[in-house]
């Protein structure tokens, strides 16, 4: 079997298990874990989420319409995703991209577009001159604004600018000068919380300035506003002290002050690690910023990828190392930004639809990304449980007894998002560097304009 073929028919294995996960009530609903044979209890409070819930299955179902139609009852389920999502909309109060009406957005537009209209009205009712009040419980002093991408304000800005619309433009502006009124000035630039004015800092890309930061730099970009997109540039000044750049790579710890968790003090993941801040640098390109530091942005960017192609990721050499194939904090996650990446090199340089017109180097860092992404799929394909139901994943925790836990069926952190990867793997595979990416709020900067397939309403 060729590789892209490969890939995926174990995108449409693992897809299959998921869908097997569906149930319904009062609409449709994924139980984010299933341990056994036993039915789950019913549905989560997160039921509808795209980090966990039915809002996480539009992106795969947006990469399955690529290389094929949906079957019926793919498309019952797009029908009931929209449905539901339309109803709970007027009493939905959670703001967040990826627990709320920013992510309800992403998955309307992705299934129904115009849809997404009511959740960008409802963000605007919701909105205050301090951002938006979160309903997740993360700890004391977060029943207020949140800074971060998952949870917060940089989350709903940037899905507010990726949705367009009438409302657009007031939701991104009001979200960034909330951000500029929390931010921290440090010695060498401007540093986030979570929560306003906490200790600690996860300063990659899911909690932190780096995705505080990208937010900023693309409402800059998309309003025109100069001060948001210095205080981005001022923010990527921030991580550069806090980091390390060296002959391996950039990298920037996961917490600081350093956690004691028992967590390795530097990942190299979406959520924690240089493939997620690797995006910062690629919308600091995109918002005309040319250098940080004195250093050139797309050059930071390379150097993010490179720390990730040096650690040895997604091999294994100890417990708590590399533990998770998933897109949030694994493989899955890092074979997707490493896609995007061989993808807007190419574009840079001209490259055909098979990376031909492109001048030698850039062809080679092309190639290098691609082989990256490979290794990603590859590990994916060698760790995956098989059976007649489909294809899932069993990620491990070393800190539980036992470590191995249930397969897991979301879009962050299980078989949905890493069919979603497979998929777009299979494709790239197949038609080269020029194929189309379905794109989405936290990453569509990151890739050629004119590979989109998911380009938001002006």
């Amino acid at each position: 079997m060729a590789a892209g073929e490969a890939y995926r028919e174990l995108g449409e294995a693992a897809w299959a298990w998921v869908l097997g996960q569906v149930r319904d009530e009062d609409g449709p609903w994924l139980p984010e874990a299933v341990p056994g044979d036993d039915p789950p209890a019913g549905p989560p409070a997160d039921r509808d989420s795209v980090y966990a819930g039915i809002g996480g299955l539009a992106p795969v179902l947006a990469e399955i319409g690529q290389h094929r139609a949906l079957t019926g009852a793919e498309e019952a389920l797009a029908a009931g995703i929209v449905a539901r999502l339309s109803s709970v909309m007027p009493a939905r109060t959670e703001p967040s991209l990826y627990d709320g009406l920013a992510g309800d957005a992403m998955a309307l537009r992705m299934l129904a577009p115009g849809r997404e209209q009511a959740a960008m009205a409802r963000l605007a009712e919701l909105m205050t001159p301090l951002g938006w009040n979160t309903t997740v419980e993360i700890g004391p002093g977060s029943a207020g604004p949140v800074t971060d991408l998952i949870l917060g304000t940089a989350g709903v800005v940037l899905g507010a600018i990726w949705a367009g619309g009438e409302r657009a433009a007031s939701i991104a502006a009001t979200g960034g000068e909330a951000l500029l009124h929390v931010a921290d000035r440090t010695e060498d630039g401007l540093d986030w919380a979570m929560v306003p004015g906490s200790p600690s800092r996860a300063p990659n890309y899911s909690h932190g300035t780096a995705g505080v930061a990208t937010a900023l730099a693309i409402a800059g970009a998309a309003l025109g506003r100069a001060d948001f997109t210095a205080a981005a540039a001022q923010g990527a000044r921030h991580l550069l002290a806090v980091g390390t750049l060296d002959d391996n790579g950039f990298i920037v710890p996961h917490t600081l002050p350093y956690s004691t968790r028992d967590v390795d003090p530097v990942t190299y993941n979406w959520c924690h690690g240089p493939a997620g801040t690797s995006q910062l640098f690629a919308a600091l390109a995109a918002a005309r910023v040319d250098e940080i530091a004195g250093r050139p942005v797309a050059w930071l960017r390379q150097r993010c990828l490179d720390a990730i192609l040096a650690s040895g990721v997604p091999a294994r050499f100890r417990p708590g190392f590399w533990d998770n194939d998933g897109r949030c904090c694994g493989t899955a996650g890092v074979g997707d930004i490493l896609l995007d990446a061989a993808q807007d090199c190419a574009g840079q340089h001209g490259a055909g639809q098979h990376g031909a017109g492109q001048d030698g180097a850039g062809q080679a860092r092309a190639d290098r990304l691609l082989l990256g992404a490979r290794t990603m799929a590859d590990a994916l394909a060698e760790r995956a449980i098989r059976d007649r139901a489909g294809a899932r994943w069993r990620f491990t925790e070393h800190r539980r007894d036992p470590p191995l836990l249930p397969p897991g069926t979301s879009w962050m952190q299980g078989a949905a998002g890493i069919a979603a990867f497979l998929l777009r793997m299979a494709r790239v595979t197949d038609h080269g560097l020029g194929a189309p990416v379905v794109d989405r709020p936290d990453q569509w900067w990151a890739v050629p304009g004119r590979l989109r397939a998911c380009m938001p309403i002006s």
